[in-house]
């Protein structure tokens, strides 16, 4: 890493993650720095980024179960200690089952895991699935969502075999409901939650799909951002005023580099003030 990294958003290379460098680049066309951060490099040296980033892929090739062997690596230590200060950390796919097996997601209670990604349940198949799906911004105090309007749709793909939130202590979820971590819900393109799939595409509980810790500093999220942030990723038949922008951008080479969905998402930490 550089000397300095004031503007540089730290994106934690665990082995076996594949989605590194297109999350580069999308903090990257926010104006932001970012680098690439091996798993092995001495934690120490992420004290002086702006945030952190854990990119999806397949972390260890999801050995025992997705996230599980990354969250008990000792660079985590160093990322839970700067997530207590209330540093930015994103958690995205395999990401967000690394936060959620390290305990810094839901964070109600640090020195125990109170939530799981669980392999999907989709009516009757199980297994991988990769689509396009809707979110619904909710009401909450994700600092990652701040660029968004409460209750905005945003279109964004999604790519997993384990991503369905869920819990077994009830009063844990009453908690997080009670404290606006419930950040991100799955929806249909006119932002109605159902739970029954396509549009709750795993089962998750409550049909959650990002979801913060209490001080909203961390947010662990199933869809990909970073495959969303150009509009040139956006399918031309997808419902919605992101379709129609994209279809009228047909041809158009400088507004198919136009911004998408997700890059909102990065954008945020660069607006955030504060943030050292």
């Amino acid at each position: 890493m550089a000397d300095t990294f004031k503007d540089t958003v730290a994106i934690i290379q665990f082995p076996g993650v594949n989605c590194e460098y297109e999350t580069a680049a999308a903090v990257r066309s926010v104006g932001l720095d970012a680098d690439l951060f091996r798993w092995n490099e001495n934690p120490e040296l992420l004290e002086e980024c702006m945030a952190v980033i854990l990119p999806g892929g397949f972390s260890y090739q999801d050995r025992i179960r997705a996230g599980v062997v990354a969250a008990k690596d000792r660079i985590m230590d160093k990322v839970s200690e700067l997530a207590r200060k209330g540093r930015p950390v994103l958690g995205i796919c395999n990401g967000a089952q690394v936060l959620v097996e390290s305990g810094l997601i839901p964070g109600i209670h640090w020195e125990r895991v109170d939530l799981a990604l669980a392999p999907n349940v989709m009516m009757d198949r199980e297994g991988y699935y990769c689509n396009w799906v809707f979110l619904r911004n909710e009401d909450s105090r994700c600092i990652w969502t701040t660029a968004f309007g409460t209750g905005e749709i945003i279109p964004i793909p999604v790519a997993h075999a384990e991503g369905r939130f869920v819990t077994e202590d009830m009063d844990i979820l009453e908690e997080m409901k009670q404290n606006g971590q419930i950040a991100l819900r799955y929806c249909s393109s006119r932002g109605e939650v159902d739970d029954l799939f396509p549009l709750n595409p795993n089962g998750s509980l409550e049909n959650m799909a990002g979801v913060c810790n209490p001080e909203g500093n961390v947010l662990a999220m199933m869809p990909h951002p970073e495959r969303a942030s150009w509009l040139r990723q956006v399918p031309e038949d997808l419902l919605g005023s992101w379709g129609r922008k994209r279809w009228r951008a047909a041809g158009d080479v400088s507004k198919m580099e136009m911004e998408g969905p997700g890059r909102r998402f990065f954008a945020a930490v660069l607006s955030r003030e504060g943030v050292k």
